[in-house]
């Protein structure tokens, strides 16, 4: 069973990937984290101990926990996607990766890292007529599953490719579109499966939602 210390470090991570808690900032004070999570102080002080052994926050003296912009250490920095060619290679080079993600996040997920999930899912759905928010939450739905890993690799590799890597016709994202209806139900799959801690059957929603997104594009895109 994960710690109330992992559990704390993944929630905290999950904030400072996503981008809530921004380079620079600072965390919330120790007082704070008990009271808002109902850990205790020694708890807080062991998950920001991992959290500063993972390079993710340094501690100043007198001043609190700061979080850090952390370097790429591949230099990998893609540009957006433009051209139909290059959307469709973007959709296949994710599948490579967020299939086995996903499986990754059944096997792995914690309690918190599912509210999350949840949370994206259901901010997706509420999301149809608004195609920033949309866009926004999608991103984030896929960005939880990484984070649910508990590899941050994962995490890394779908924070350097940011919103933008979500390609979606506004048309699509009205309420009442069929189109809107398919994605919210593929990734309700995506959820179920994670939820159950079933490792196959979300690396199967999670190739059926990208398989799916590619004929989309293909549809609604002359060559």
């Amino acid at each position: 069973m994960t710690s109330r210390t992992q559990q704390l470090v993944d929630t905290l991570t999950a904030r400072i990937q996503e981008g809530v808690i921004r380079p620079g900032e600072r965390l919330p004070t120790e007082s704070d984290l008990v009271e808002t999570y109902g850990v205790s102080r020694t708890v807080v002080r062991e998950a920001v101990a991992r959290l500063k052994a993972a390079g993710l926050i340094e501690t100043q003296h007198g001043r609190g926990s700061f979080v850090l912009a952390r370097p790429s250490t591949t230099g990998f920095d893609p540009a957006p996607a433009r051209t139909r060619q290059e959307v469709l290679d973007l959709i296949d080079f994710r599948m490579g990766v967020e299939v086995e993600s996903a499986g990754l996040a059944a096997a792995r997920r914690t309690g918190p890292g599912l509210t999350g999930l949840r949370e994206a899912l259901e901010s997706f759905e509420s999301a149809a007529g608004h195609p920033s928010a949309a866009v926004n939450a999608d991103y984030r739905f896929h960005l939880r599953i990484a984070l649910a890993t508990g590899n941050r690799y994962y995490a890394d590799l779908l924070a350097s490719l940011g919103p933008s890597m979500i390609i979606m016709p506004r048309d699509r994202l009205q309420p009442g579109r069929e189109d809107f209806a398919r994605i919210v139900a593929e990734h309700d799959n995506i959820y179920t499966a994670i939820e159950r801690q079933d490792p196959d059957a979300a690396r199967a929603a999670a190739r059926v939602h990208l398989s799916n997104s590619r004929a989309r594009l293909l549809r609604d895109t002359p060559a």
